[in-house]
């Protein structure tokens, strides 16, 4: 029997390929599409839409899907460029605490600073590796190559004991895992793979009293009158985390708005609980076939050694996936189906 779950996936999304790659990029909703075609054709048509309250209606949903306030939450484009943010406002010597062969937008702003201490651990080592003079934990909730899940219970109290502070990125887990945010110091994720964005999202949670941070790329949509800041320096930065905003791409933010309203819609503990039961399907399957993927319990992403050079096979056969360090990495979620796990299984096997 169809579910109301199944029903809404089923009218937003269409896939005309076996489309198990959403950890490099994820789908757009219908609705989204129908946004960013009326917002460009009312530019085209010199009837622009107001983007900005578009921007405003993103922030504030994936404020209530990380579970803080809207106002802790600033609204860019980049991960990377907010971890230069945090990175800038660390004094030099500060020992910063790294995951081995984490994604690059996590790590290298804090390598190419040059004065500080980057330590890299291996994953399940974070929480035992911080001590005393650690000052910062970065961490992806998710391994982008393998799809591994970070303690993130077990790091955080780690820090709390040392004193450090944590900053985490969700990029690999916002959209299927419910996070609380409040958990940590700073939060950042790219809202284009699980969220069902377009690419020029992003977001970084901040303390509430905006954790020491300087708006070093502060603009005029830095002020708390942005309206009244475009020239000249700003008098008056925002008192919220909007003080760290990047100018944002409107297009963008035109759709993400609707995809989040459908991630809300559909409920974080639903789309976790239906990606998860395909990847232990696929787990399962790849047993039968003679294949160990990376253990990553309680992930929706699959990463089997020694098979990524087929992917550009799977891909002529229909069936999307990644080639990650030599590993083939499946990424399964909202919009996908037993049938298409079985796919892949069997161009796999065949």
């Amino acid at each position: 029997m169809e579910t109301s779950f199944d029903s809404l996936v089923r009218t937003e999304f269409a896939p005309k390929t076996t489309y198990l790659n959403t950890a490099s990029t994820g789908l757009l909703p219908a609705r989204t599409v129908d946004a960013l075609r009326v917002a460009v054709e009312s530019a085209a048509a010199g009837r622009p839409t107001d983007m900005f309250a578009d921007v405003e209606a993103t922030r504030a949903a994936f404020a209530r899907l990380t579970g803080v306030p809207d106002r802790r939450v600033a609204a860019g484009a980049s991960v990377a460029v907010y971890t230069g943010l945090i990175a800038a406002s660390l004094p030099a010597g500060a020992e910063v605490l790294t995951v081995e062969g984490d994604f690059s937008s996590v790590l290298n702003p804090f390598h190419v600073r040059g004065d500080l201490k980057v330590r890299a651990v291996p994953l399940e080592r974070v929480a035992e590796s911080v001590r005393s003079g650690t000052a910062l934990v970065a961490v992806s909730a998710a391994q982008s190559a393998d799809g591994r899940v970070a303690d993130l219970d077990a790091i955080r109290e780690a820090a709390r004991a040392h004193g450090a502070r944590t900053y985490v990125d969700a990029s690999q887990a916002a959209g299927w895992l419910a996070l609380d945010a409040d958990a940590y110091d700073f939060v950042s994720a790219v809202a284009f793979k699980w969220l069902l964005c377009p690419r020029g999202v992003a977001f970084l949670v901040v303390p509430e009293d905006l954790g020491g941070l300087t708006p070093v790329f502060a603009g005029w949509v830095a002020g708390e009158k942005p309206w009244d800041s475009c020239y000249g320096p700003v008098e008056e930065l925002a008192h919220s985390a909007r003080r760290f905003d990047e100018s944002p791409a409107l297009f963008s933010y035109a759709g993400a708005r609707r995809s989040l309203e459908l991630v809300e819609e559909l409920g974080i503990r639903n789309v976790q609980e239906h990606d998860l039961a395909l990847a232990e399907r696929f787990v399962a399957g790849l047993g039968r076939l003679g294949h160990a993927p990376v253990p990553a319990p309680g992930s929706p992403i699959v990463s089997v050694p020694g098979l990524g050079h087929r992917q550009p096979e799977l891909s002529r056969a229909g069936v999307e996936v990644s080639d990650r360090a030599g590993n083939l990495r499946a990424a399964f979620h909202l919009y996908n189906t037993p049938a298409d796990v079985d796919r892949l299984l069997d161009v796999l096997e065949g």
